[in-house]
């Protein structure tokens, strides 16, 4: 991996705004790395978070300035309840487009690059804070009927499959969350 690659990697990983990552590939990229990673955008490579759709460094490092202003613009003038909702919407239409199949493939890979970025541990602490959110969201009840659910789920067939199957009846109005 050359230098370039390495610092894209680096402005990558970094838990800051798009508009602050590409300040900082503009500070740091000196005119002969500008050029490398200039050449592999043309050749189809995205190499600016955020600037995927550029035809050059320039035009990827504007293309992410912009998409983060953008959301930026639009999560202010709708709230974070607003803006959340709206996400929402977009995930479902992005599911009915996929399929079934295709957004569980969408969901595995955004887990595995999350678990890559945040590290075996951290990765753990997130699943970890995760399930005691919904914990609090569904109740010990809920929390115990999701369980009785998961815990008949094989390698080959799901909790819900296992139990039509054997005739246990699983109650999942009380894990179900109410507001969706």
């Amino acid at each position: 991996m050359s230098s370039a690659q390495e610092k894209v990697e680096r402005v990558r990983e970094m838990d800051a705004p798009t508009s602050e990552k590409v300040e900082v590939l503009r500070k740091e990229l000196n005119e002969g790395e500008k050029k490398e990673l200039d050449e592999m955008v043309k050749q189809g490579e995205t190499v600016v978070p955020g600037g995927t759709g550029g035809k050059s460094l320039d035009a990827q490092q504007r293309l992410a300035e912009g998409r983060s202003h953008g959301g930026q613009t639009r999560s202010d003038q709708l709230g974070h309840e607003g803006y959340q909702e709206l996400g929402h919407k977009g995930g479902e239409v992005r599911r009915e487009q996929l399929g079934h199949k295709g957004y569980q493939e969408l969901g595995r890979k955004g887990g595995e690059a999350r678990r890559e970025q945040l590290g075996h541990e951290g990765y753990q602490e997130m699943g970890h804070k995760g399930g005691e959110a919904r914990r609090d969201q569904i109740g010990r009840e809920g929390y115990q009927e999701m369980g009785r659910k998961g815990g008949l789920s094989t390698m080959n067939k799901s909790g819900e499959e296992r139990a039509q199957e054997e005739g246990i009846e699983i109650d999942e109005s009380k894990y179900k969350t109410k507001d969706r």
